[in-house]
């Protein structure tokens, strides 16, 4: 008995440092940050207008080079790698090519020294993506109404004739016109008869061509032809 006690105490002992040295259970001691794929972009803020087109694929002796431009109306606001060497030059010397690019405005931008491969085939991506660039629509129209300030507005006209009432239906047409020139024809009103459906289109033909009221009656349609005389007269008399 006595010797128990002591093989007691020893094994109690032997615990201690045991418990003291339990594993931690805190998972946040490593944290692995990757590197982005590509070189984040300088991005305006965004609009309606924006357009995103990639360059063409350079192949240079690095690896290869392709950009992708954000434009917001003719302006470039973004332009991101697609692709870029994975050389620690290339990473350093992307960065600056994009600032040029957003103060410049355009391809005409100097190579980062140390890193000239990469900036030509940078360059010619841009450029190939500018070029590539569709027509602001928005830019073309303005353009487009502050040369002829509603010039077309003014002389584009739409008048509607007297409805006239036939034997088959009421009969009414509208009339555009682009200055004195008939430009178009629509029927408002037509008979619902096969005949009608099949001469309504020749007699918008004839009046084209004819720039006037004096046609021919469609054949097998001649009350119809009667009315759409009529009511296109008006409305080439009520015209301004």
């Amino acid at each position: 008995m006595k010797r128990a006690i002591p093989v007691l105490v020893l094994t109690v002992a032997g615990l201690i440092p045991v418990w003291r040295y339990a594993p931690s259970t805190d998972t946040s001691s490593t944290t692995e940050v990757a590197e982005p794929a590509s070189t984040p972009s300088t991005s305006a803020s965004g609009g309606t207008s924006n357009q995103v087109v990639a360059g063409s694929t350079i192949k240079t002796e690095k690896g290869p080079v392709q950009v992708e431009v954000t434009f917001d109306g003719d302006k470039i606001s973004s332009v991101r790698m697609l692709q870029q060497p994975n050389h620690p030059q290339t990473k350093a010397a992307v960065p600056k090519l994009i600032a040029e690019t957003l103060t410049a405005q355009s391809a005409d931008i100097d190579a980062v020294s140390g890193a000239t491969i990469t900036s030509e085939g940078y360059v010619e991506s841009l450029q190939a993506a500018i070029d590539a660039k569709p027509a602001s629509s928005s830019s073309s129209s303005s353009s487009s109404s502050s040369s002829s300030p509603s010039a077309s507005a003014a002389a584009s006209q739409v008048v509607a004739g007297s409805a006239v009432g036939t034997e088959k239906g009421t009969v009414q047409v509208e009339v555009t016109f682009e200055g004195d020139k008939i430009d178009a024809v629509r029927m408002l009103q037509q008979p619902n008869h096969p005949q009608t459906k099949a001469a309504v289109p020749k007699l918008i033909a004839e009046t084209l061509a004819a720039q006037s009221a004096d046609i021919d009656a469609v054949s097998g349609a001649t009350i119809t032809s009667d009315g759409y005389v009529e009511s296109l007269q008006a409305a080439i008399d009520a015209k301004g």
